[in-house]
């Protein structure tokens, strides 16, 4: 089941190994970002040229929101850390026609 979270994105889960995921349009980049928290070492061992870290802004009367970490971000920051998915589960095949 899905929960719609206004016009920022949705939370719910990957339909292939069911791990919790926050859907989100920001900027140009439709990102699709896993809602476990990341330590710091966590956060270095995650990144790469491919995936992302965010920032999860929660705030309370507004639905959560992703930002990119850039070098601007304050190293005392109070919200969570989160990395872009990297299903684990079963791939899918395309259908053969």
């Amino acid at each position: 089941m899905t929960r719609r979270t206004g016009r920022t994105g949705a939370d719910t889960r990957c339909p292939s190994c069911r791990a919790p995921i926050l859907r989100q349009l920001v900027e140009v980049l439709a990102v699709t970002a896993d809602l476990t928290p990341l330590t710091p070492a966590e956060q270095d061992k995650a990144r790469g040229p491919n995936r992302l870290i965010w920032c999860l802004l929660q705030r309370p009367h507004s639905p959560p929101r992703l930002r990119w970490i850039t070098a601007w971000h304050p190293p005392n920051c109070p919200h969570p850390h989160v990395a872009d998915h990297q299903c684990t589960g079963p791939t899918r095949q395309a259908p053969l026609f």
